[in-house]
């Protein structure tokens, strides 16, 4: 096996590749001569699972199914927009080599209590087939594009059958945007069948003259899950109709959490401030999720804590910490932490209207180094939320709520003081206060 596959052959049982080409597997590190040395088994860089082991185990049990040019299924509905070459980009539909209830397999939702393992199989099961278009085909149409559209409104699997112009191949790919996705080949011929749309989202796909925003806000309004909503947002379906065009997978996942969250924000700031300070507390997967509501007007920080040996941070000796952060007037520049940004601010707006109160909020993130590689922004959004359905602790002063949030988490607070915004300038407010009170000014 080590003659087909190289190093990673090593690592992996012969039932695993035995049916896969070594074509289907292709193999890049962020820390290559590491990952060299090591080979897997003597965990250098201090993970308990080593993550190319677990993308390559999941892509080889799955080639064996996908490695030839004709493939059918049902798509979970699952599409597909790349973002490389943009304005023209690569799109198609994501279909796994089984028939029935695939639904899981796309809906992030759904995930939160499924292991790493599963997950990672979901994304390597679907195959996805690619053509080349210019994104403004949303409103030009044409055949593959109405397809994939219609797919991308769908509420249930729906069947498929794809041809392609060579048998897929997958890259497992350890670099900073590191997220599982499956084989892939160039797209032949695609057809669908047994579409069932959300009529929903049809009504606005055929609105020509409905803001994007405002449809995105009614539908979610309306209960449609955040992981469709970003599914047909990619394949422009939304907005007025001379403005429509493609939006990358990536960005589309960023730009609907970004929207959704600014709109209950504005909802949020016509609240009453809580009126003390709550922190809140959830672990899970190896990550600490923790938050401090602070009496004020709305303003929201996110952080993360990367501990020696996780992804971000594997030659490190401590923690790193960083983060984004923004004042009631909001923010214009991308938060360079990334799009976790957005999706931690919905979980917290939608925390906030659910309680009809408004806040400042500081959210952090330790991530210990068994958490083996990055599974998506979802990852954050989901566990945020399942935090705020957690009972809190409520505080009458800013000292003692600190203090309980640093006996929660590793890292110590006064690191998260010295880095955080919030938590800086809340000291220092409360210092105003109290020198105002005692008649300083």
């Amino acid at each position: 096996m080590q003659e087909m596959y190289g190093w990673i052959g090593e690592i992996l049982p012969a039932e695993a590749a035995g049916t896969a080409a070594p074509r289907a597997l292709a193999v890049r590190s962020r820390h290559a001569p590491l990952c060299i040395l090591c080979r897997g088994g003597r965990r250098l860089c201090g993970k308990a699972v080593c993550p190319i082991e677990l993308k390559a185990r999941a892509l080889i049990s799955n080639s064996g199914a996908v490695m030839k040019t004709e493939l059918s299924g049902s798509s979970p509905p699952s599409v597909f927009v790349g973002r490389y070459g943009y304005p023209k980009v690569s799109i198609g539909p994501m279909v796994p080599p089984v028939y029935g209830d695939t639904s899981v397999m796309d809906i992030p939702e759904s995930w939160l209590f499924e292991s790493i393992d599963s997950i990672v199989n979901y994304r390597y099961s679907l195959v996805r087939g690619t053509a080349r278009v210019e994104v403004d085909a949303a409103r030009r149409g044409g055949r593959l594009v109405d397809s994939l559209q219609e797919l991308s409104m769908g509420t249930a699997p729906a069947d498929a059958e794809v041809t392609f112009i060579k048998p897929p191949a997958g890259r497992i790919s350890m670099d900073d945007n590191s997220q599982p996705f499956g084989p892939s080949a160039p797209l032949k011929q695609f057809s669908i069948s047994s579409v069932k749309v959300d009529h929903r989202i049809e009504k606005a796909f055929y609105d020509g003259d409905y803001l994007a925003a405002d449809a995105l806000y009614e539908l979610y309004n309306s209960g449609v899950e955040i992981s469709k909503l970003q599914r047909a947002f990619s394949m422009g379906v939304f907005g007025v109709q001379k403005k429509r065009r493609l939006v990358p997978t990536r960005w589309s996942i960023t730009a609907v959490d970004s929207i959704l969250s600014q709109r209950l924000i504005d909802e949020v700031k016509g609240y009453e401030t809580i009126d003390k300070y709550q922190v809140y507390f959830w672990k899970h997967q190896h990550n600490t999720f923790a938050a401090i509501l602070i009496p004020r007007a709305w303003s929201f920080e996110w952080m993360e804590a990367w501990f020696p040996g996780t992804f971000w941070n594997q030659e490190g000796t401590s923690a790193a910490v960083e983060g984004d952060y923004e004042g009631y007037g909001g923010r214009k520049e991308y938060p360079g932490i990334g799009g976790c940004y957005f999706s931690c601010r919905l979980g917290v707006a939608e925390h906030l209207r659910s309680i009809r109160r408004q806040a400042t909020a500081l959210v952090v993130r330790e991530i210990m180094p068994e958490f083996p590689l990055p599974l998506g922004v979802w990852f954050v959004r989901e566990n945020v939320r399942a935090m705020f359905r957690k009972p809190h602790f409520e505080f009458d002063d800013l000292s003692s709520a600190l203090r309980h949030l640093g006996s929660l988490l590793r890292v110590p607070i006064a690191r998260w003081v010295s880095k955080s915004a919030i938590l800086r300038d809340s000291i220092l407010q409360r210092r105003i206060d109290e020198y105002t009170v005692a008649g300083g000014l």
